[in-house]
C-alpha cells in the first residue's frame, strides 16, 4: 500500500512539475519576446506650454537594466505561485483516478459488488472507470457462475460416490454373502463408476470449453448430421422414435468436433426427452448468408418460462420422469457454449402439441470477431461418443 501512495504522489509530483514548468516558460517568454523590445522604445514628453506647433523633446523610458531586475524578481516569485498552482491542478485531475485505485484496491479484496460510479464530467477516466464498472460486473457475473457450477458439480459427484459406498458396505457387512451376491454387487459398482465416469467426462467437456475455438475448418453440416443420425438409429428404433431428416448442403466454419458435439447432443436430448411412438426431425438448410440446423421432437409439452432454465448446466426439466435417468442436465449446456463459441445464433421455441424446436444459425465461413467479443468456449476433447454407456447422454 505504501509502494502505490508514493508512486500516486510521484505521478502527481511530476504532473505539477510539468505544469509549473509550462507557466515559468510562458512568464520567461513574456520578458524576452515582450518586455525587453518594448524597453528600447523612447518615450516622448513635453515641454513648455503645449501648443500645435510646440517642439518637443524624448527623453529616455524605462532603462533595459531596470527592467531585467524586475522581471528576474517577478520570475523568483512565479516559482512557488507555479508549483502551486500545478500541485493543485494535478491533484484535481488525479483525484477520478485515486478513486478508481481504491475501489478496484476494495474489489480485489473480495467485495465483487462496489462500482466505480464515477458520475460527472464525462471525460476519458469516466470512460475508463464505466469500463472497469462494465468489466466487474461480468467478472461477478463469471465467478457467480463458477460458484453455482462448482456446487452443482459437487452434488452430482457426491450421489454416486454415496451410492457406491452404500453398495459395497452392505456387500460386505452381508455374512451369507456368496459368489453370485458378490458379482452382482460388483456389476452394480461397475455401473455406478461408469455413470460416474461419464459425468466427470461431461464435466470435463463443459470446463474445457471455455478456452476457445482454435480450428476453423470448413465443413457441411448435412455431413455432420448423416453421421450423428447413423449412430443413433438403433437407439431410436428401440424406444419407438421416428428419426426423419431434410438434409440440404449447408457449408460453413468451425471446430469439428465441437460442431459434431452440438448435433449429437441437440439428436440425444430430442430422443431421450420424447415418448413412445413419438418423431424427431433434422433439417439443414442455406438461407442468404446463414447456414442453419434445426431439430424438432415430440415430448411433453414444456412451459415458456422454463426453456431458457434448460440451457443452464444441471438444469432438467423432469430429472425422475417414469423412474429413469434422463442424463445429467449437461446436454443442452453444452449446446449453449458451442454455439457462443461459434458466434451462432440460437433459437428455442416449445411446439404447443409438446416438444421443442431448436435452430442453431451459424454464418458462412469464419465469423469476424467484434471487438471486445472473442472465442469463449469450445468442445475439444472428441470424447462424447466414446462415453455413450447405459445411462444415455449428458
Amino acid at each position: 500500500m505504501t509502494s502505490r501512495k508514493l508512486a500516486r504522489r510521484s505521478l502527481q509530483t511530476r504532473l505539477a512539475l510539468a505544469y509549473a514548468a509550462g507557466i515559468y516558460a510562458a512568464g520567461g517568454f513574456v520578458v524576452v519576446f515582450v518586455a525587453v523590445p518594448l524597453a528600447s522604445i523612447q518615450a516622448a514628453t513635453p515641454t513648455g506650454h503645449p501648443s500645435s506647433s510646440a517642439i518637443t523633446e524624448t527623453g529616455p523610458g524605462i532603462s533595459l537594466p531596470q527592467l531585467l531586475a524586475g522581471s528576474a524578481v517577478a520570475l523568483v516569485l512565479l516559482i512557488p505561485v507555479a508549483l502551486a498552482l500545478g500541485w493543485s491542478v494535478a491533484g484535481r485531475f488525479l483525484r477520478p483516478l485515486r478513486a478508481i485505485t481504491a475501489t478496484a484496491h476494495i474489489i480485489s479484496a473480495g467485495d465483487l459488488h462496489r462500482r466505480l460510479d464515477l458520475g460527472e464530467p464525462t471525460d476519458e477516466l469516466t470512460e475508463l472507470g464505466h469500463t472497469l464498472d462494465d468489466l466487474f460486473a461480468r467478472l461477478q457475473a463469471s465467478f457467480d457462475a463458477q460458484r453455482h457450477f462448482v456446487a452443482n458439480a459437487s452434488h452430482e459427484l457426491r450421489t454416486p460416490l454415496a451410492g457406491l459406498r452404500t453398495l459395497l458396505e452392505v456387500a460386505l457387512a452381508d455374512p451369507d454373502a456368496d459368489t453370485d451376491t458378490l458379482r452382482s454387487a460388483c456389476q452394480d459398482a461397475l455401473a455406478l463408476g461408469e455413470h460416474q465416469e461419464r459425468l466427470v467426462q461431461a464435466l470435463l467437456a463443459l470446463a474445457t470449453s471455455e478456452r476457445g475455438v482454435t480450428r476453423w475448418d470448413t465443413l457441411d453440416l448435412a455431413h455432420v448430421v448423416e453421421g450423428v443420425l447413423a449412430s443413433r438409429r438403433d437407439q431410436a428404433t428401440q424406444t419407438g422414435i421416428d428419426l426423419a431428416e431434410h438434409l440440404t448442403p449447408a457449408v460453413t466454419a468451425g471446430d469439428p468436433r465441437l460442431i459434431e458435439s452440438l448435433v449429437a447432443n441437440l439428436i440425444d436430448n430430442a430422443i431421450r426427452h420424447n415418448h413412445a411412438g413419438g418423431h424427431v426431425k433434422v433439417t439443414t438448410q442455406t438461407s442468404g448468408t446463414q447456414v442453419a440446423l434445426t431439430v424438432t421432437n415430440s415430448g411433453p409439452a414444456i412451459p415458456d418460462d422454463q426453456i431458457q432454465r434448460l440451457f443452464q448446466a444441471f438444469q432438467k426439466l423432469a430429472p425422475d420422469r417414469h423412474g429413469r435417468r434422463d442424463g445429467y442436465g449437461l446436454g443442452l449446456a453444452i449446446v449453449n457454449a458451442v454455439t457462443q463459441a461459434h458466434h451462432a445464433t440460437l433459437t428455442t421455441s416449445a411446439r404447443p402439441e409438446g416438444g421443442l424446436s431448436i435452430t442453431v444459425q451459424f454464418a458462412h465461413g469464419k465469423p469476424s470477431l467484434m471487438p471486445g467479443a472473442g472465442v469463449q468456449r469450445s468442445w475439444t476433447d472428441g470424447t462424447f461418443d466414446r462415453c455413450r454407456g447405459r445411462f444415455g447422454g449428458v
